[in-house]
């Protein structure tokens, strides 16, 4: 069944056109990544689904309901929350604080303790600073809170906008390992990623975006083995 599907997409930045004719689709269940070129139009993709950023044209379907010109807060309502580029934590706020702000649109209050211990159970680290400010948590620390606040609006779809970005090798295989993860307990993931290798090894399929358009598609595992794909972003001739 089809969770998400755009189609003929196009986001403008004033007169420059970030991206064109877009159509993509995401399947419940799946781990769908977007790769490309910085420039190439991944993270307008993003906000275009999250509401952050207005289409000059085409359309967005969510669970089969148009969401064009639906607000960014009621998107979150509807079940898509994304986790953006950069982190975005509160620094002031603690962790606990961080993570009761993902909860904020919810009305099934009768669930966020359990929904809270998942997201210490995926991130044990968060559970042994939830008294600690966001903003003095490592920069792999911030990423797993950011993922956590995530879940805890409870989504049918989650946005992750380029989540390895400045992380240390173990913490690039550690938050690989918990994405999996959480889509093997149900949740749907639209990924964004510069490491493509990650990427494409763990995404049952992708879409390769270059200057704002679609130009590959396929399987990721199939994606990851072509020669093309490897000498553009694998960095293997």
């Amino acid at each position: 069944m089809t969770l998400l599907e755009l189609s003929g997409v196009a986001v403008h930045y004033g007169r420059i056109q970030a991206v064109s004719e877009l159509s993509i689709s995401v399947g419940e269940g799946e781990i769908v990544a977007l790769i490309g070129a910085n420039g190439a139009g991944k993270s307008t993709t993003m906000r275009a689904i999250s509401g952050i950023r207005p289409l000059s044209a085409g359309s967005i379907t969510f669970a089969g309901e148009d969401i064009s010109k639906l607000r960014a807060d009621l998107r979150v309502v509807r079940g898509i929350s994304q986790v953006p580029e950069g982190r975005g934590v509160f620094p002031g706020m603690t962790v606990a604080e961080n993570l009761d702000m993902g909860a904020y649109a919810r009305k099934d209050r009768k669930n966020l303790r359990a929904d809270l211990d998942r997201v210490f159970e995926l991130f044990p680290r968060l559970l042994e600073r939830r008294t600690q400010p966001g903003g003095t948590l490592s920069g792999g620390e911030q990423q797993m809170l950011a993922i956590g606040r995530a879940l805890m609006a409870k989504p049918k779809l989650l946005l992750l906008d380029e989540p390895s970005m400045g992380l240390a090798p173990q913490f690039i295989a550690q938050i690989f390992r918990i994405i999996t993860e959480i889509n093997q307990q149900g949740t749907t993931v639209l990924l964004v990623e510069q490491n493509a290798q990650q990427a494409l090894s763990r995404a049952h399929r992708a879409y390769v975006l270059e200057t704002g358009r679609i130009t590959r598609h396929g399987e990721g595992r199939e994606l990851l083995a072509d020669a093309s794909i490897k000498e553009a972003y694998l960095g293997v001739a």
